[in-house]
């Protein structure tokens, strides 16, 4: 059995604990892997600065598919390798036509360096000088920054509900999804998905979606997690991931990443020492 040539791995719900940390086991779990030969690559929503935060703490290095697949990040240099941005004036169409039809909703725009946000928008991220407050929602649309990703926010619809409601009145020139976040709904340019990027920088490497593994937990990972030769949803996922991706592993608590991981190089060196030869798609039964 050979391992896959890249990991791709959400971080919360699925590679990191439900307190934002990076368990040894997984971090160890993870360099086994790149000393195997396999590339490590975060697929997830958060921007940029969150991820340089983690690798401040865990050393992580390589390449970060963010915001959604609208940014590839250099995590060694913090260098933004390419970014599709959302044009303002659709973020502002689609804003007017979510108000209308929602008038509670909030709004913020991401830009990978900070978070802009009108006063309905009552959602923190905790993420120090990185939320910027402006006095009105006509305001936000007097940034000059590229925006990476539009946030709708309602403290009385739940992710799911929100997401239904909303995709209606917010047309076909955008991407919808969201990442469990409370209320939370976030809209990035037409097009725009985890695996769509994802698939994009494997061509450029010459790995096929065959040579890929990838974990996730939420509505935001599933593209990825069907474009993948094999993917896994997390048994702490999202009941709609759950019923869509058949290989499960345990949850982000009891490293399920790691738990995969960890079977793939044990069945590799067991084959490596029988002169076997297999693919990463022989890993696909539940690793429950």
């Amino acid at each position: 059995m050979r391992l896959p040539r890249l990991i791709a791995s959400d971080l919360d719900g699925t590679l990191l604990r439900d307190d934002g940390t990076l368990s040894p086991r997984t971090l160890r779990a993870l360099r086994a892997a790149e000393d195997a030969g396999a590339e490590i690559v975060i697929v997830t929503a958060r921007p940029p600065r969150f991820v340089d935060r983690l690798a401040e703490a865990t050393g992580l290095i390589g390449t970060a598919v963010c915001s959604n697949g609208a940014t590839v990040y250099d995590i060694a240099t913090r260098t933004v390798v390419s970014s599709r941005h959302l044009p303002l004036v659709t973020a502002r169409r689609v804003v007017t036509a979510l108000a209308a039809a929602l008038p509670e909703v909030g709004f913020a725009l991401e830009t990978g360096n900070q978070v802009l946000y009108e006063p309905a928008f009552r959602m923190r991220f905790a993420e120090d000088g990185a939320e910027i407050p402006v006095p009105s929602l006509a305001d936000l649309w007097l940034t000059e920054a590229p925006v990476t990703k539009l946030l709708a926010w309602s403290d009385r619809l739940d992710a799911d509900t929100l997401l239904a409601t909303a995709r209606p009145g917010a047309g076909s020139d955008v991407q919808l999804t969201h990442s469990g976040g409370h209320g939370l709904l976030e809209i990035s340019a037409r097009g725009v998905t985890k695996a769509g990027t994802l698939a994009v920088l494997c061509a450029g490497r010459g790995i096929e979606a065959a040579e890929v593994i990838a974990f996730g937990d939420m509505p935001n990972d599933l593209t990825v997690l069907d474009w993948a030769g094999t993917g896994y949803a997390m048994a702490n996922a999202h009941p709609a991931v759950l019923a869509a991706v058949p290989a499960h592993t345990v949850s982000n608590q009891e490293d399920g990443v790691a738990h995969v991981i960890e079977r793939l190089l044990a069945a590799a060196a067991t084959d490596a020492c029988h002169g076997a030869d297999g693919t990463a798609a022989d890993a696909t039964a539940d690793a429950v």
